[in-house]
């Protein structure tokens, strides 16, 4: 049978010159140098949302590094830890007949353990327990207070205990029985009425409306435009009550001056992003944060906290990861259900490398994700040990590479003797760019897709040329036999080029596995940077030696 090959021809004086870094088409400033998760609440153990929040801003953290490598531990900041004060926390540690500190000891011990076992890059981890946190929280408040944004009066309105917050009569029902709910969060209210210190919020309405609408880039797009019409359902924004009283909450910052009142959780909590950089003993040098936050908490991080750094005259933030919710079999997670996932039971069965693999190949931001074990074991078989691990398999091999080279060829000469890769090279060529508009955007999902699009367009490569064909030599027939050679050669570079980009892109999703990639092909770290993602950009000259030692880049799960 005869086969023709067809192929779209690309001149290679546009594939060079499109060889760009990520400079050429994006700023710096685009990169933040401060993320931060928001810190998690202790009044129970870490579950599978709390790790897809970290490893989001983990990637976000890795990618910016990568990019501009002179980001690193001392000009870059990624901050996670724990919240640990409130009235949810004082019930738990009462309902376990636990003290207090140690309850919060040891469910902070766990979040530090699985940030630490899913290889994430925190440079910071706090908890709100600190003595030195509680100092820049009651410093805050001094300023506020100076400056007249704090003022005590008598407070009254529903409260969500679980979602520690007042609710505005816009956003609360009447169930079945009779009484009130969330409607935001479903969750029962409990009226209260007690005299507490106010936040005027309502003086700041117009700065804060004119924030989102002017200076926030928000991502993904929908909860910006969702966020904009929230504000403008809201007729005047509510003045905020910021502190408890000590006759119903005994576990929290004290209001300075004041012993009979505790600080309101949330500011307390978001007080945590300006501890993480020294304030107040020095002005932040990096600043604002980049957040990464769950669409359940927009209003803390984008109306309240906001709010009080105006009132501070610090600098709001511009940038806003939001994500949606992981479901389990298109159910919403529940202790009741059972089907709540533990993420340490997934980084042992799937590895760390694999579970943040799924989490961000299978996370759509803008809406809720399904979780489903059978799905974990399809995408990570299907793409990291067969579409990855094979193509490294097959251009390894003794067979295809008894010499165990990693060859250098131009080109030219793949235009000349394959062809029909053209196409594959243009794709390559453009896929650093696309990847980095991606992950930019929080979108790693279509990241990820594209990488391994290019990686099953080779591995489609070696289907159509069969170059094991070319290991039998033809008698007589040394111009056939010269000629196989070179489409070898030309295939085993392409494919090889393709794997070191790969893990070049995928370096924010899969850091172990991508550097034992790099350990195998023999690549040196100053060419493992976002900028030498581009084929034939390592400056390479020569046929490099590869190691002999057998790589799997994940074993298949059974």
């Amino acid at each position: 049978m005869k086969i023709i090959f067809t192929c779209r021809f690309v001149p290679l004086n546009w594939l060079r010159s499109s060889s760009q870094s990520p400079r050429r088409y994006f700023s710096s400033k685009e990169l933040p140098k401060f993320y931060a998760t928001p810190i998690f609440y202790v009044n129970s153990v870490p579950h599978i949302g709390h790790l897809y929040t970290t490893v989001y801003a983990d990637a976000l953290h890795r990618f910016t590094r990568l990019c501009f490598p002179n980001n690193d531990v001392t000009t870059t900041i990624f901050s996670t830890g724990t919240d640990e004060h409130g009235l949810k926390i004082q019930k738990s540690a009462q309902s376990k007949n636990i003290n207090l500190n140690e309850y919060c000891d040891q469910i902070s011990s766990k979040f530090r353990q699985l940030f630490n076992d899913a290889e994430t890059s925190y440079t910071h981890f706090i908890r709100t327990t600190d003595d030195q946190h509680k100092k820049v929280v009651q410093n805050l408040w001094k300023i506020l207070m100076d400056k007249g944004f704090i003022y005590k009066s008598k407070y009254c309105g529903y409260y969500s205990v679980n979602d520690e917050t007042f609710v505005p009569d816009n956003l609360i029902t009447t169930n079945s029985n009779g009484e009130k709910i969330s409607i935001e969060s479903g969750h029962k209210l409990e009226w209260y009425e007690e005299e507490n210190y106010v936040f005027r919020l309502s003086q700041l309405q117009e700065r804060i409306i004119d924030w989102i609408d002017n200076h926030l880039i928000m991502k993904p797009e929908n909860y910006h435009q969702s966020l904009k019409a929230d504000i403008r359902n809201i007729k005047n924004f509510k003045d905020l009550s910021i502190s408890r009283s000590k006759t119903r909450l005994q576990w929290g910052i004290e209001v300075p001056g004041d012993d009979t009142q505790l600080i309101y959780v949330w500011f307390d909590a978001l007080v945590n992003y300006l501890t993480v950089t020294g304030y107040p003993n020095k002005q932040p040098v990096i600043w604002p944060p980049c957040h990464v936050i769950g669409k359940d908490i927009i209003k803390f991080h984008c109306i309240y906290w906001p709010a009080f750094l105006l009132a501070a005259e610090l600098p709001l933030p511009e940038r806003i990861y939001c994500h949606s919710h992981w479901l389990y079999d298109r159910q919403k997670m529940s202790k009741s259900l059972g089907n709540v996932v533990d993420p340490f039971e997934c980084i042992e069965q799937f590895t760390a490398d694999g579970i943040r693999y799924f989490l961000l190949k299978e996370g759509t931001p803008h809406s809720d994700s399904n979780f489903n074990l059978d799905a974990v074991k399809t995408c990570l078989n299907a793409e990291l040990a067969d579409t990855f691990g094979n193509l490294l398999n097959r251009c390894t091999s003794e067979k295809l590479n008894p010499k165990q080279s990693y060859p250098f060829v131009s080109l030219d000469e793949i235009q000349e003797y394959l062809p029909e890769s053209l196409d594959t090279i243009n794709f390559i060529e453009t896929l650093s760019n696309e990847c980095f508009e991606s992950y930019l955007d929080g979108n790693f999902h279509i990241g990820i897709t594209n990488v391994m699009q290019c990686l099953r367009s080779i591995n489609g490569l070696f289907n159509l040329i069969q170059p094991w064909k070319f290991v039998q030599k033809h008698p007589h027939n040394d111009n056939d036999n010269d000629l196989n050679q070179k489409r070898l050669k030309c295939l085993l570079f392409l494919s090889l080029e393709s794997i070191r980009i790969s893990a070049i892109l995928l370096n924010p999703i899969v850091p172990n596995i991508s550097k034992s990639i790099f350990e195998k092909l023999n690549i040196s770290q100053e060419f493992c940077q976002w900028k030498f993602a581009k084929i034939n950009n390592s400056k390479q000259q020569n046929d490099n030696r590869i190691s002999s030692k057998k790589l799997i880049i994940f074993s298949k799960l059974t």
